[in-house]
């Protein structure tokens, strides 16, 4: 504000109120002299048409107000007359007008915008689209005017001057409401028509606050001076697309579990755990780091770090699956060792694939408002239904406060009807989980049929907040379900209040997948570069367990897997529920060892096992892994066993960048055992070794890592 206003602000503020009378004795003088001054302005500019002497007798004649009515009533329904500009109604509606402005404007609180009262903010785009005209409104009365004519202009924002202008009609919009009446004498009432809508919405980038919506009965309508003229009336501005919600350090769950340690071969020489093809701890932290924050430590699971990219494995003979085990030096300590077990998934059986029923189950709670949650599920959801077949089936359960069907099981062909249903799902409400799976749960049981795959994608931010919201309930829930052949694999979307105990608890219990897709790209990776995989499981209840000779090895640590690991007893044991892999899925796991005598030790030896020895053929083999699993459909598990043979081999750039991926996730958690190597060691090993990355996925983690590096260095 000038200094000028500031000062004239000053003095009105500080000037006596007028009186009444006085102030309405000004305004009638004023009006008189400009009636005065229009009248000598018309005659002179237009003198009547007479001859003779009787001109000036005319002129000299008083002015009867009777004549100039009568005289005004006739010309006004002739179609030559043009009513003058200037009449005393109007020039009171313009000083009105003027003055009403002028006053919101210095009693404008400062700091806000006055020009947003009846616009967008300053600078900031509009986007206007005007929908048909609706219906007529009902004719409504004018109200008395003494003056004949009343212009009134109501401007409504939320504020306390707007509050005394608009009383009680809706607030934070932009409306403002013209209605003029007809004289009173002239009886006539104006008929008000409906306005066709003018929709104007501010983009969502520029704009952060939700608009109030208007109802038939209390909107306000904008109306034209004259009766058979319709003008806009403007809508609510419609609520902007909410931003990106990021976590607190209290606003996620994560599974909780104390990383890896190292074990002394000669205490327990047995390290047990169920496999994981899982992927969703990487893209949690890719999300986290795309936003400038480090991920929180419970997030880095470095299995599904590792698992998250594709390697050069060769394909199986016969089996479900081929193991590999290879030994290299340790790129963060020479004097250690890394072990390095892989299993390779055979190939989708070629030829048509049995039919496939999916039950999307979709959480549209009111978490799930976000643009990275429910709008970015319904997008990934069309890159799934393009690779189903035409005899697949898919059907839609939602759930929120309740739970229910938004579309019965359709064809996969009508891809449009499918895409109508998952576009009408709108967020509210709370989270009814349990209501949701049970669901969900009872139309897959309706689509299954002999000799096809039934599987439930369940699609949430995990959180369940309704129901069976506690995970050991959720584990036997799912328990329960699982053994008439339906798998439920979880979607996660979204940051902010992210529930990943619960998705991964949900996700192994169900003999399905965890995934989080944060991006288009994601999606495409998760539900259609890996959808044969989700399809045809190929082996379950997938354990791996390993048996290092303490003649060879001191000590050793598993990289990562601490939510996978078993008991020893649980090996053999059928009944205890572990991973599985579907076709084409591959999975690594990463062994760091200190051989007997190495200087790396972590731990003596103990001193009455010095002299231990270990006799036969077996002395040399630094250990020994064996595998069970089940074909699915059987209840017994087979054995595959292969021993890890001596000898230190040179690492190709599959087990590079492996080992790179290990020290990443290390260093974004725990970081104890790594010594000086740091960041750069790593960046440059993955570098080296990222091969030939058809789609880019390793040339992706290593800008991840100079966006990590950059950010635990602040």
């Amino acid at each position: 504000m000038s200094d000028e206003l500031k000062r004239l602000e000053r003095a009105l503020s500080s000037a006596p109120a007028p009186e009444a009378e006085v102030k309405s004795g000004h305004l009638k003088a004023a009006l008189d002299r400009f009636d005065q001054r229009q009248a000598a302005d018309q005659e002179s500019n237009s003198e009547p048409r007479l001859s003779g002497e009787g001109r000036d007798d005319i002129r000299s004649r008083p002015r009867s107000p009777r004549r100039d009515a009568s005289m005004n009533r006739s010309l006004s329904h002739s179609p030559s007359y043009r009513r003058p500009l200037h009449r005393r109604p109007s020039v009171a509606a313009a000083a009105s007008l003027a003055a009403l402005s002028l006053g919101l404007y210095l009693l404008w609180p400062q700091g806000q915008d006055f020009d947003a009262m009846t616009g967008p903010e300053s600078g900031q785009d509009t986007e206007m689209a005007v929908s048909p005209p609706q219906a007529a409104s009902k004719p409504e009365a004018a109200p008395e005017s003494n003056e004949g004519e009343r212009l009134a202009i109501v401007a409504s924002k939320t504020g306390p001057v707007a509050d005394q202008v608009a009383g009680d009609m809706p607030l934070d919009t932009a409306v403002v409401t013209a209605v003029e009446t007809e004289s009173k004498s002239a009886g006539q009432v104006t008929q008000l028509a409906e306005a066709p809508r003018l929709s104007v919405s501010r983009s969502p980038a520029l704009s952060s606050s939700p608009s109030t919506s208007l109802s038939p009965s209390t909107s306000m309508e904008m109306r034209g001076l004259m009766p058979s003229q319709e003008v806009a009336r403007i809508a609510p501005l419609p609520s902007p697309e909410p931003s990106v919600q990021m976590p607190t350090a209290s606003s996620e769950a994560y599974p909780e579990f104390d990383a890896s340690s190292v074990r002394v071969t000669a205490e327990t020489p047995v390290s047990t755990f169920s496999v994981d093809v899982d992927t969703a701890s990487y893209a949690v932290v890719r999300s986290s780091l795309m936003q400038g924050q480090l991920p929180p430590p419970q997030a880095v699971r470095i299995e599904e770090m590792i698992n998250y990219f594709g390697y050069d494995y060769p394909q199986p003979d016969a089996e479900a699956f081929r193991p590999m085990v290879d030994v290299f030096a340790s790129p963060w300590n020479p004097e250690r060792q890394l072990v390095r077990v892989a299993l390779q998934g055979r190939a989708a059986t070629p030829g048509p694939r049995s039919p496939v029923n999916l039950v999307l189950l979709i959480d549209t709670s009111g978490s799930m408002r976000s643009p990275d949650k429910l709008p970015l599920l319904k997008r990934s959801m069309s890159l799934l239904l393009g690779e189903l077949n035409d005899d697949d089936e898919v059907a839609i359960v939602t759930y929120a406060g309740s739970a229910g069907v938004a579309l019965a099981p359709t064809a996969a062909s009508n891809t449009e009807e499918i895409m109508q249903a998952l576009e009408s799902l709108a967020p509210s409400g709370g989270t009814a989980g349990e209501a949701g799976l049970s669901q969900a749960y009872r139309l897959a049981g309706q689509m299954n049929g002999e000799d096809e795959t039934t599987r439930v994608l369940l699609a949430t931010d995990g959180d369940f907040n309704l129901g069976l919201s506690d995970p050991e309930a959720l584990e036997r829930f799912i328990a329960d379900r699982r053994e008439g052949g339906v798998y439920l694999s979880v979607l996660g979307f979204g940051r902010g209040n992210l529930d990943d105990a619960v998705m991964q608890s949900l996700a192994q219990h169900g003999n399905g997948q965890a995934a989080y897709i944060d991006s288009m790209a994601e999606a495409q990776k998760v539900l259609v570069d890996q959808l044969a995989a989700s399809l045809e499981p190929i082996a379950n209840d997938v354990k791996v367990q390993v048996e290092f000779n303490p003649a060879r090895v001191h000590e050793y640590r598993l990289i990562g897997y601490e939510t996978r690991a078993l008991r020893r007893e649980d090996f053999r044991n059928d009944r205890v529920d572990a991973g599985d892999i579907g076709a084409g899925h591959q999975v690594t796991a990463l062994y760091e060892i200190a051989p007997v005598g190495s200087s790396a030790a972590l731990t003596r030896p103990s001193r009455y096992q010095q002299g231990q020895q270990v006799t036969g053929g077996q002395h040399d083999e630094l250990g020994h892994v064996a595998l069970r699993y089940k074909v699915p459909g059987e209840s017994q598990s087979r054995l595959i066993e292969t021993p890890i043979s001596p000898g230190v081999t040179t690492a190709d750039s599959e087990a590079s960048f492996a080992a790179a991926i290990a020290g990443f996730g290390q260093l974004l958690g725990d970081d104890r055992y790594l010594g000086d190597w740091g960041w750069d060691e790593a960046i440059a090993l993955a570098e080296a070794s990222k091969g030939k990355d058809r789609y880019g996925y390793r040339a992706e983690a290593v800008r991840l890592m100079r966006l990590a590096g950059g950010l635990s260095d602040r």
